[in-house]
């Protein structure tokens, strides 16, 4: 049996924990995994797992031939780039997870373009309101909005997420456009249920503003929030790379500019730097020169 492979499958069976998922991460059967990892064993001479009916581990060989085997996967990737033998054409199936405002304003468009480049790439794009687990959903690839990254995984920075507060012309023209911080106390509030719900946290000048108001609506998708806020049911605080072309056509106005909200990273999640797929390596380039610069491409030209 191949040796490399063999070595390739041991080591998917090791990070995710699960002969079912590396075998639905390899486009294997469970039998064909089970059948590589006892040459793997039968090759070293050693037990290299401890398996249960809940969960796989390492033993102290496994342990140590985990890192061999990475070493030798690096040492015939390294080979097959000098022979010039290994197809620089990407392929197969990714899974990535964001939320949906950013998949349907951002990610989608983003993704589709990159297809028209690599065209044999499959792409499974999983929207949730929540952080996925990557090995559990067997995700390639996350993008998170968030200040607060996991160190278990690798983190690829790719932008900033701005945000503000605005309103409809409508809702101002019945309620007043607020002159300064408290008079927004009075405002009616479409808040995001998991995100800063109503505590608003601003930078004004040198100084860091805290902001507690009354919601009268809540939801935990964003898209929802942003077509209550268009309808003119209250003030909001949404993402300019979703409401962005709302505020460069008027269709909704930015309140007290110069009260700038806490800015997030947006991240590209991934498990390992190891033995990346292609296209990964590829998508996640692309997307750092899409959404990368000094300004995201969603905040340029934005009004006042």
């Amino acid at each position: 049996m191949d040796r490399l492979s063999a070595a390739r499958v041991f080591i998917e069976v090791a990070e995710r924990g699960s002969l079912t998922q590396a075998a639905e991460r390899l486009e294997m059967s469970p039998a064909m995994v089970s059948r590589y990892l006892a040459a793997m064993e039968a090759w070293l001479g050693t037990r290299l797992l401890h398996r249960t009916t809940r969960r796989i581990s390492l033993t102290d060989a496994g342990q140590a031939a985990l890192s061999s085997s990475r070493q030798l996967l690096d040492l015939a990737e390294e080979m097959q780039h000098l022979s010039g033998k290994r197809s620089r054409e990407p392929e197969g199936k990714l899974r990535i997870a964001t939320s949906a405002s950013f998949a349907e304003a951002q990610l989608t468009t983003a993704i589709v373009d990159f297809q028209r480049l690599h065209d044999r790439v499959q792409v499974d794009l999983m929207v949730a309101d929540r952080p996925v687990d990557l090995v559990e959903d067997r995700i390639d690839l996350a993008i998170r909005i968030t200040n607060s990254l996991d160190p278990t995984v690798v983190a690829r920075p790719l932008a900033q997420c701005r945000s503000v507060l605005c309103a409809a012309p409508e809702y101002l023209a019945r309620h007043g456009r607020p002159a300064d911080i408290e008079e927004l106390k009075s405002h009616r509030f479409i808040a995001h249920t998991f995100g800063t719900g109503t505590n608003y946290r601003f930078q004004h000048g040198d100084d860091n503003v805290e902001l507690s108001v009354a919601g009268t609506l809540f939801t935990n998708e964003t898209a929802i929030l942003r077509r209550a806020v268009l309808a003119g049911a209250g003030v909001g605080m949404l993402p300019t790379y979703y409401a962005g072309d709302d505020l460069r056509r008027g269709a909704l106005v930015r309140l007290l500019p110069e009260y700038e909200p806490a800015a997030l990273g947006i991240h590209a999640i991934y498990l390992s730097r190891r033995h990346q797929l292609l296209s990964l390596q590829l998508l996640l380039e692309f997307l750092a020169q899409r959404f990368g610069g000094d300004t995201a491409p969603w905040d340029k030209n934005l009004p006042e």
